[in-house]
């Protein structure tokens, strides 16, 4: 088979007569095809010949592949291939197809299937196209001519390969003088020199750039795209203050720190190339303020140095220069800067006393006498008007009100003893008060040092436990001490050991020069059943002015050693001091003791108590207590006047103490004056007879009881005799109104007959009203 129409290889051309080779069925594999076209029938591509096409209808031509039956179409008759549509190379730029030759009766595939493909020509149908649609570029101020600010690159669809659709030029539509372009590479660069190129002047540019394909010829496409470029600022301007002259005032009494004034300087330059450093670089007042820039608003900060006095200079004038922080040499010099002049005025205030130093530092003697001057302070009125100056003590660091100060002179003395050894260092503040204004005040520190005396006696530096071995040899040391001073010579301790010389000793000691002794033995042997324990006196003296001694005593112990003077067994008094409870242990335990007994005795004060106070014992006991109704107290309420339990319980009451049955609103003050055994025998008369009828059994209780009790309150002292009379007769059956007890009360809930009362006379009328009513007269 051949194409008619379409292009095939050179190779596939004179395939046929190549070395005689055996004919192939198919001898092309592409087409080529010009994208976009614009008719209206379907575009021919080429035709399709067979080898065994013999033009007698019997072959069948058949399409596939890509875009077979929609995008292309073949005559299944003749072989002509035409595409349906207009394509586009951008969109793709080729299609594989595979065509073969079936047998239309038979079906059968006359020729195998073969490969080729359909390539589309390009056209020059695309404009050029930027990356972006706006740019953004930044170039330094005052750059040279030349200097790159930024690259734009565009692209074309088309194919770079066939023609020159798409070759493309760069140009500069919109942007002259000031900046140009690549043709070739689309590097934009400035145009002017440094001089023109200035932010402070100008400091955004919009250029515009085309792209034109066909390498710029006429019918080329054009695309473009807009470049915003920013000169970026560099120090090419110094700062200049807003005006020459400034004038502040500032009050004497400003601390250090306190803010004076602000000046203003102005720089066009931005950012860092705008900072600025303010200097005091000359006048009076250049040790007196500093001056310093707000990071924040680029001015300077006049503040106050060292103190002002307003009596002493009232005014002063700084000179200030100001400057770039960051200078650049390519623009500014070194010396680029800018002055002016500050006056700055003090104000006078009412200033509290001024002490002539910040602190004082004394010192005294430990031993120095109460009203002893130990140093003095001095303060005066700073102000013009020099007022009268009144010193006292802080009493908040003078607690103990060991000291004072005269409030005139300002000398400080002492008001009590004092004890270096308990402190050797007291501070206290001092206050310097205006007489005229004492609001004004002011404190300085006073630190008083005492001075050390040799007013303590060295002692023992500890508690020392000597033994001695029963057999030993003369001469040998069996305890190494030392002492201690609480006072500190200035030129250091020295003591001196010896033995009391009134005391005839078995041990001797030795003083070794460096303020330690040894105790040695003067004898051969020791006899622990003899003497266990031996006292010995040592003289402590110490080497200051004026010399203190002491006289401490060593224990020594007498105990039984072995061979290589271990001790092996000591006295009871050793072998008490062994380890066990301890002295605090011992007290705790007996405190716990007591502490347990006082409970004890507590609790069994308090049973016995229990036990004692009640008379009537059992709940069934129907006595009732009798009241005395011919008494004005307290009435029926009123049981404290007489308790029957104790004429149940006559053997009870003979038990009990006298003390105990007296009246518990009087506190005796003497004693009765006979004892329960040996009174007077009362007169015939004082004795109460008995009731006539009284029962036997009550007649022998009770009548000794009434009996007993008045003979008690005829003989007692201390009974009042006045607003209170016991009745202490027994009512028996002789009475008219007869008992008024509730033991012969009726105890049923029966209905009752109170109109016999009426008949006792006018004043038991009233109750027989109440209890004789009816209980509907109440509802």
């Amino acid at each position: 088979m051949e194409t008619v129409g379409g292009k095939g290889t050179e190779e596939e051309v004179r395939g046929e007569n190549l070395l005689k080779r055996v004919r192939r069925g198919w001898m092309w594999n592409q087409f080529f095809l010009q994208e976009e076209y614009t008719g209206s029938d379907y575009q021919y591509i080429g035709k399709l010949q067979s080898d065994q096409d013999y033009g007698n209808g019997v072959v069948k031509y058949v399409l596939s592949g890509e875009g077979a039956g929609s995008l292309f179409v073949i005559d299944e008759n003749n072989g002509d291939l035409h595409a349906t549509r207009r394509l586009d190379r951008e969109e793709k730029a080729f299609y594989i197809l595979r065509a073969t030759v079936v047998n239309k009766k038979t079906g059968l595939k006359l020729e195998p299937e073969t490969e080729f493909t359909v390539k589309l020509h390009d056209i020059n149908d695309n404009e050029p196209k930027f990356s972006k649609e706006v740019y953004t570029g930044s170039v330094p101020e005052r750059s040279d001519i030349g200097t790159s600010v930024i690259q734009v690159t565009a692209t074309d669809a088309d194919d770079g390969m066939y023609g020159s659709s798409a070759k493309l030029v760069y140009s500069i539509s919109q942007g002259h003088p000031y900046f140009s372009v690549d043709p070739n590479t689309g590097v934009i660069r400035t145009a002017l020199g440094p001089g023109d190129m200035d932010r402070e002047q100008r400091e955004h540019y919009q250029v515009v750039i085309e792209a034109k394909d066909m390498a710029g010829q006429r019918g080329g496409l054009t695309g473009a795209t807009v470049v915003n470029i920013t000169l970026t600022d560099v120090n090419d301007n110094h700062p200049h203050f807003t005006q020459s002259i400034h004038q502040f005032r500032v009050p004497e009494s400003s601390k250090s720190g306190t803010p004076v004034g602000r000046i203003l300087a102005t720089d066009r330059d931005i950012g860092k190339n705008a900072e600025m450093s303010f200097t005091i670089v000359s006048g009076d007042g250049m040790d007196v303020f500093d001056i310093s820039t707000d990071e924040a608003t680029q001015e300077g900060v006049i503040t106050v140095g060292k103190p002002l006095d307003f009596e002493r200079k009232p005014s002063y004038t700084v000179d200030i220069q100001v400057r770039n922080t960051q200078v650049d040499p390519r623009f500014i010099s070194a010396g680029s800067k800018d002055m002016a002049t500050v006056r700055i005025g003090v104000d006078d205030v009412d200033e509290p006393p001024l002490f002539d130093k910040a602190s004082y530092v004394m010192e005294v003697k430990e031993d120095a006498a109460v009203g002893v001057a130990v140093g003095s302070v001095s303060a005066m009125d700073p102000d013009g008007a020099r007022s009268m100056v009144k010193y006292s003590i802080d009493r908040r660091t003078d607690m103990d009100r060991l000291f004072n100060v005269h409030p005139g002179n300002g000398s400080v003395f002492l008001l009590k003893g004092l004890d270096r050894e308990q402190a050797a260092w007291h501070n206290i503040s001092v206050i310097a008060t205006e007489s005229n204004n004492p609001r004004q005040s002011s404190h300085v520190p006073v630190s008083i040092r005492l001075l050390d005396i040799n007013d303590n006696a060295p002692t023992f530096a500890a508690m020392y436990e000597t033994f001695v071995c029963e057999r030993t040899r003369t001469g040998q040391r069996i305890q190494t001490v030392s002492a201690v001073d609480a006072d500190e010579p200035s030129t250091g301790h020295k003591f001196f050991f010896s033995l009391l010389q009134t005391h005839r000793s078995n041990f001797s000691v030795k003083d070794n020069g460096d303020n330690t002794a040894g105790i040695l033995t003067r004898r051969g042997s020791y006899s622990r059943l003899h003497q266990s324990v031996y006292l010995v006196p040592v003289v402590i003296t110490d080497g200051d002015y004026p010399m203190q001694s002491s006289t401490g005593t060593l224990t020594v112990r007498v105990c039984t050693c072995d061979r290589d003077g271990n001790m092996e067994v000591c006295n009871a008094e050793a072998l008490s001091s062994s380890p066990g409870l301890s002295t605090g242990a011992l007290i705790a335990i007996l405190l716990c003791a007591v502490i347990l007994l006082l409970i004890m005795v507590l609790f069994t004060a308090l049973k016995r108590q229990r036990k004692q106070e009640p008379l009537i014992i059992s709940k069934e006991d129907v006595r009732d207590n009798v009241v005395s109704y011919n008494d004005e107290g307290g009435g029926e309420e009123d049981t404290q006047a007489f308790d029957i339990g104790a004429l149940r319980h006559p053997d009870a009451v003979a038990t009990l103490e006298d003390s105990a049955k007296q009246r518990r609103d009087i506190i005796p003050t003497d004693a009765l004056l006979y004892s329960p055994h040996h009174r007077p025998a009362p007169a015939s008369s004082d004795l109460i007879p008995p009731p006539v009828g009284m029962a036997s059994r009550d007649n022998g209780d009770v009548r000794g009881f009434i009996n007993h009790k008045v003979l008690e309150n005829d003989c007692n002292p201390t009974a009042p005799p006045y607003d209170s009379l016991a009745t202490y007769a027994y009512e028996g059956a002789g009475s008219v109104a007869e008992s008024l007890s509730s033991l012969g009360s009726v105890s049923s809930e029966a209905e009752q007959d109170y109109h016999y009362l009426s008949d006792w006379g006018p004043r038991f009328r009233r109750l027989a009203d109440l209890y004789g009513a009816e209980d509907c007269d109440f509802s």
